[in-house]
């Protein structure tokens, strides 16, 4: 029997996506999808542009500086491949969105693909909540505990929402279908309440509308929104929201303490509410304590293998006996500078401006999504590693977003009266 090779590369994509999302073990993840690369290597003969190797180039140099620091500290081997299967993950995700749907050569089918996945995972956050979440309780604490976020779902709502304004044609067959799916997508997003991905949809909807590009109306609105922004923490902090309190409050604590979470550094270690409140702060904190004992690592970063000492046990990664050293930091800043030194951390910023300044190509559903994802890396970089977050799934959408950018032919332009110009 003849085996359809649109279907098998989009039924092992959907696989590797759903594997991302739902199998915890990094590891395992990780190994299946290089040998889905070498089963791709084996059965096709991939090649790629010059646009891909410069796009990817900064985070290709960020992987191989993680060596020198090694060799130079000597670090464990056992703890240097988790690092390294860790700053190699992106590059493998980028190559598999980007060879996969070289096979496939379909925009339209590559967007669906994504909507039908996300709306896969919504049908099963929807079931996670019904199961095992007392939605009587209205504790929003609960209803995360098994679901954190899902930007897979995220992108696929502006996938579904813009596509016909980018190609001019339904992606469904029905609107009645597409609406539907719309809302079941939006509403297993809003019932995440996470905080990075009401930010990441502002930034996707400011992309799509090409606020990103600095123009004198982006200015005005940025402007705005930042007024707004500080009208809504004047607010926050005026009043006394209840940490321990379920349903929204507890969100809008969340809400409130979110700037301080990331940069607040001076924490009393023995006040438990104080630290876990600021553990993004802390472990930064300890992370550049340790980088001054050896300057040169500022340089040369403390390499892969590195660890970094919390003084104390905490109870991570569900280990009853508790965690003093970890390998991994929330902020993926100081991450990329502990591991790789300030080269490292100018070639990862490198690449993701390299991300964002496309918008100022010719304004295209691959240009406007590639910038947007790049500006959404800026901001989850700070909160969850950005692309070396472990299971993070919207870097498999940018490496097929990148093929589309420079080899599709048809080119699907937006509505180039309404969409703003540069004014740089």
């Amino acid at each position: 029997m003849k085996i359809n090779k649109t279907q098998f590369y989009r039924t092992v994509f959907t696989l590797v996506l759903l594997m991302q999302m739902y199998l915890p073990s990094f590891k395992v993840n990780v190994f299946f999808q290089l040998s889905v690369l070498f089963l791709y290597f084996i059965l096709e003969k991939p090649t790629v542009s010059i646009r891909l190797l410069k796009i990817i180039l900064p985070i290709i140099f960020v992987f191989l500086l993680g060596f020198l620091g090694t060799i130079i500290y000597q670090n464990p081997i056992l703890f240097v491949l988790k690092d390294v299967f860790h700053f190699i993950k992106p590059l493998q995700g980028i190559l598999i969105g980007y060879f996969f749907f070289k096979t496939i050569n379909n925009e339209k089918l590559f967007v669906k693909t994504i909507v039908q996945i996300a709306l896969l995972s919504a049908i099963i956050h929807f079931f996670i909540i019904i199961l095992f979440v007392d939605l009587n309780s209205g504790d929003v604490h609960a209803i995360r505990e098994f679901t954190r976020d899902n930007f897979l779902e995220l992108v696929a709502i502006f996938f579904l929402g813009y596509h016909k304004r980018f190609f001019n044609e339904e992606l469904f067959n029905s609107k009645n279908k597409s609406r539907l799916i719309f809302t079941i997508l939006f509403i297993s997003c809003i019932l995440y309440f996470s905080r990075t991905m009401i930010v990441g949809a502002l930034i996707l909807f400011s992309s799509v509308k090409g606020y990103t590009r600095i123009t004198q109306k982006s200015i005005k609105i940025i402007t705005i929104a930042i007024f707004g922004v500080f009208i809504l923490y004047g607010y926050l902090y005026s009043v006394k929201i209840d940490r321990s309190k379920p349903g929204l409050e507890a969100f809008l604590y969340k809400v409130k303490i979110a700037p301080e979470e990331l940069f607040q550094t001076k924490i009393d270690r023995d006040n438990h509410k104080e630290l876990w409140d600021h553990w993004r702060g802390y472990e930064s904190k300890r992370a550049f304590a340790l980088m001054d004992d050896k300057p040169l690592s500022y340089l040369s970063g403390t390499g892969y293998g590195s660890l970094v000492n919390l003084k104390f046990k905490a109870p991570l990664a569900g280990d009853n006996k508790g965690m003093k050293f970890i390998s991994e930091l929330h902020n993926g800043y100081p991450y990329v500078l502990y591991k790789t030194g300030m080269v490292g951390l100018i070639l990862y910023l490198a690449f993701l401006f390299g991300l964002y300044k496309i918008v100022y190509s010719k304004p295209t559903f691959e240009t406007i999504f590639i910038s947007g994802l790049g500006v959404f890396y800026l901001f989850t970089t700070l909160t969850i590693t950005g692309i070396y977050n472990t299971s993070d799934t919207t870097v498999f959408v940018l490496g097929a977003l990148i093929y589309g950018l420079t080899n599709i032919t048809k080119r699907h332009h937006y509505d180039k009266e309404n969409f703003p110009k540069s004014i740089i």
